[in-house]
C-alpha cells in the first residue's frame, strides 16, 4: 500500500496527512468517520508506518524495514489495535491498552494504537479512553474509526481532529462487492440504492431483496407486455411480497430505476444502466415508448413515492401507480 493508491480513493485526506508528516505536525489524535470500505483503516496504518519508520522519504514509509513489516503484520509491539470484543468495545480493553502504554516502548519511545468502531465503545470505556486523550504521551498517536461518530462523546470528538472520508463511487462499490462474492446483476443494483458498503451487503445478504428484485422486474415487462393483466400481478406477486411501508419503499426504488434504465437506453446510454441483465427487454421498451412519456412514468413513480410517506394505504398506492404508469 502507498499514498498514491489511497490517494485514489481518498485525495483530500491524503494530501492533508502527507503534508502533516513532511511538515511534522501530526495530530495526538485523529477521528476517522465515513462509510465501511473507505479506506479508514488502511490510512491509520499507512499513516502509522510513516510515523515509526526511520527510512522514510518525505512522507512515504518505505515498506522494506522491520517496522514497517510488522506493523503491515500486525505484529509491532508498540502498535496496538483495539476492536469490539463482541458488541463492544468494554473498559477492561481500555485499561489494557492504557496499561501497555504506561511501559517505555520497546522499539522507541513511539506509541501508537488504532480503536476500530469507536462508536461501540461502552460509558465506562468512553470515559476511560477520555482521560487517555487529555494527556498524551509526547509521543503517542492515536486513530478512532468509526461510522456512526454521532453515537460518539462529544468530548471525546472535540479532543481528535475529525476527518471525513468520501464514500466509494458507484462503480468503486459495485467492484468490492463483486470481489467480495456478490454477481455483477446484484451488486449493481445495490449501489444504485445506497453508497454504504455495509447496507449494500445487508441487502444483498437478504433474500427478500434478491426476490424483490425479480419482481419489479417481472412488473416492468408486464406494464409494457401484458397491460391487461398488471392488476392480477400485484395481488399475485407484489402485494404478498411487499407487505410494510419500507419494503413498498425499496420496491418504488426499483421501479424507478427500471424506467431510468429505459430512458438511458433510449440516450444510446446502455453503459450507465443498472438491469444490464435485461437489455433486451428495454430495448424493446425503449423503441415503442416516447421519451416524454417515459419522464411522465418515472414522475409518477416519484410521486408514488411521496404518497407513501404521507402513510397511504399501500395497495391502494400501487393500483393507482400501476394504472396511471399504463397512461403514461
Amino acid at each position: 500500500m502507498s499514498w498514491n493508491t489511497l490517494s485514489d480513493k481518498q485525495p483530500y485526506i491524503v494530501k492533508l496527512l502527507t503534508n502533516s508528516i513532511r511538515k511534522e505536525r501530526l495530530a495526538h489524535a485523529y477521528l476517522f468517520k465515513g462509510n465501511k470500505g473507505t479506506g479508514k483503516k488502511q490510512v491509520a496504518i499507512q499513516l502509522t508506518k510513516a510515523y515509526f519508520c526511520r527510512a522514510r522519504e518525505a512522507s512515504e514509509p518505505c515498506d522494506d524495514c522491520s517496522d514497517c513489516k510488522r506493523i503491515d503484520s500486525g505484529n509491532h509491539p508498540d502498535v496496538h489495535v483495539v476492536a469490539p470484543d463482541g458488541q463492544s468495545i468494554k473498559i477492561e480493553q481500555i485499561r489494557k491498552l492504557q496499561k501497555e502504554f504506561s511501559y517505555l516502548g520497546l522499539e522507541s519511545k513511539s506509541k501508537a494504537y488504532i480503536i476500530e468502531h469507536a462508536d461501540k465503545m461502552t460509558t465506562q470505556a468512553a470515559n476511560s479512553l477520555l482521560k487517555f486523550l487529555e494527556e498524551p504521551g509526547q509521543k503517542t498517536i492515536a486513530f478512532l474509526l468509526t461510522e456512526n461518530p454521532h453515537q460518539m462523546l462529544d468530548t471525546i470528538r472535540s479532543r481528535c481532529q475529525i476527518l471525513t472520508f468520501a464514500p466509494q463511487s458507484q462503480s468503486e462499490l459495485s467492484y468490492t462487492l463483486q470481489e467480495t462474492g456478490y454477481s455483477k446483476q446484484l451488486a449493481q443494483t445495490a449501489v444504485a440504492l445506497t453508497n454504504d458498503q455495509k447496507e449494500a451487503e445487508e441487502l444483498l445478504n437478504d433474500e427478500w431483496f434478491v426476490q424483490a428484485r425479480k419482481n419489479v422486474l417481472k412488473l416492468g415487462e408486464e406494464l409494457h407486455e401484458r397491460p391487461h393483466r398488471v392488476l392480477l400481478a400485484l395481488n399475485e406477486y407484489w402485494h404478498p411480497h411487499f407487505k410494510e411501508k419500507q419494503q413498498v419503499g425499496i420496491g418504488l426504488d426499483l421501479l424507478l430505476l427500471w424506467f431510468k434504465d429505459v430512458f438511458l437506453t433510449q440516450l444510446e446510454e446502455e453503459q450507465s444502466i443498472v438491469f444490464n441483465d435485461c437489455q433486451n427487454i428495454l430495448s424493446v421498451q425503449a423503441l415503442h415508448s416516447s421519451q416524454s412519456r417515459v419522464q411522465q412514468q418515472m414522475m409518477q413513480v416519484l410521486e408514488a413515492k411521496r404518497r407513501l410517506n404521507a402513510n397511504m394505504n399501500l395497495q391502494l398506492l400501487m393500483e393507482q401507480l400501476v394504472l396511471r404508469l399504463q397512461e403514461g
